[in-house]
């Protein structure tokens, strides 16, 4: 299939990179801004157009090219993609590629540098990238990845196309689904109702009953506050919950890597790590990288936690302005129990709850204790 075949919901971007990839390679600007809400999508879009760029066939035949393969693979040796697990980017990983563009490309047309999420950059690590972003070497291409233009600085902004990606439908995601998870189609309608367009968290929802399940726990115990002791227990529940799924996350991650590292050296699972090899196989599962891991996916958990508690309120906002038909609810499950909400709380009610949420996120932004934050939020929420 077409390398755009996966990229879901983005029908207008992808002719629009389609048609630039078969252009005229002289045309084609070096430093691209990707923008998309959360889950959008905006790390896949850029990896598809790598690997039209460097592929032969543009990534058009139904039977991908070996370029192909190794680009959507993170294996091609001409493009390099920067992900982190961290919660800030740091100078020395943008030195180390700004080094690399300015190397030539090996096997392809372009040396191919992509950043996820760039907006992680402090501006003294970004002021380092601007001068390479204003004059890229010949060879070398730039794809940044950001949820929105205004989360880079205007320096960045100015001197990068901008590709502006959609939120998915809710029936592309769920069709994606079923076809990439083999999920049956009503837990697929509801993971991607639930999820907004996050096509990752969608996944999660259709393919992890725990998280799913922590999720409408949430949900519940939000809508069952009454007093501040509920408050510091839900509050409770969700960081041991966060840390737990957290923590489940990098052991996987870290066992994949791990499986990984023994079949490229051509060991087996059980085959003892030679003595020059020890470093690099003990460095994979070092403690304090695991740790720094877990707490990024702590917050990733939290936020996605606070994205659950707002739907409650945009559910409730939707009632109180009659607006079901045309909108529709994204908690159905709790329809009984918003429409109470919407009716005990008025307008005004709803939409200082609202800002109580932007609060939280911008104290844990901030690196706020999370319990304090969440009991704060929560006990704010009561009724």
């Amino acid at each position: 299939m077409s390398v755009w075949d996966s990229i879901v919901g983005q029908r207008q971007v992808v002719e629009q990179l389609k048609a630039i990839s078969c252009g005229d390679p002289k045309s084609i600007a070096q430093s691209w801004l990707i923008c998309g809400p959360p889950g959008s999508g905006r790390s896949n879009v850029a990896r598809a157009f790598a690997a039209a760029l460097e592929s032969p066939d543009h990534g058009l035949d139904g039977d991908p090219t070996k370029v192909t393969r190794q680009v959507l693979a993170g294996t091609h040796p001409d493009v390099t993609v920067l992900a982190t697990n961290k919660v800030t980017i740091g100078i020395d990983q943008v030195r180390d590629l700004i080094t690399t563009s300015e190397q030539m490309p090996s096997t392809a047309p372009w040396r191919i540098i992509i950043i996820e999420d760039v907006d992680r950059m402090l501006e003294r690590t970004t002021n380092v990238l601007l001068k390479e972003i204003e004059e890229p070497s010949e060879h070398a291409i730039w794809l940044l990845c950001a949820p929105s233009a205004q989360d880079v600085l205007p320096t960045i902004r100015s001197r990068t196309r901008i590709v502006n990606l959609a939120v998915p439908s809710n029936q592309a995601v769920a069709k994606f689904l079923e076809e990439t998870s083999q999920v049956e189609p009503k837990i697929a309608a509801r993971a991607a109702r639930l999820a907004e367009g996050h096509i990752g968290i969608a996944r999660l929802y259709a393919c992890n009953e725990r998280i799913m399940s922590d999720r409408d726990e949430l949900v519940v115990g939000v809508l069952n506050l009454t007093k501040a002791s509920d408050a510091v227990l839900l509050a409770g529940d969700l960081i041991d919950n966060a840390k737990a799924q957290a923590e489940a996350d990098v052991e996987v991650r870290a066992a994949a890597a791990e499986a990984d590292f023994r079949r490229i050296n051509g060991l087996g699972p059980k085959d003892r790590i030679p003595p020059k090899l020890r470093g690099a196989y003990n460095a994979i599962a070092k403690k304090d990288e695991l740790k720094r891991q877990a707490t990024r996916l702590t917050r990733d958990v939290l936020d996605r936690a606070l994205n659950s508690v707002v739907s409650i309120y945009r559910d409730v906002a939707v009632l109180q302005n009659n607006a079901e038909d045309s909108v529709g609810l994204i908690n159905l499950e709790n329809r009984s129990s918003i429409a109470e909400l919407s009716v005990r709380l008025n307008r005004a009610a709803a939409v200082r709850r609202l800002e109580c949420i932007a609060t939280a996120r911008r104290r844990l932004n901030g690196n706020g204790n999370p319990t304090l934050v969440f009991e704060a939020l929560f006990c704010a929420l009561i009724p």
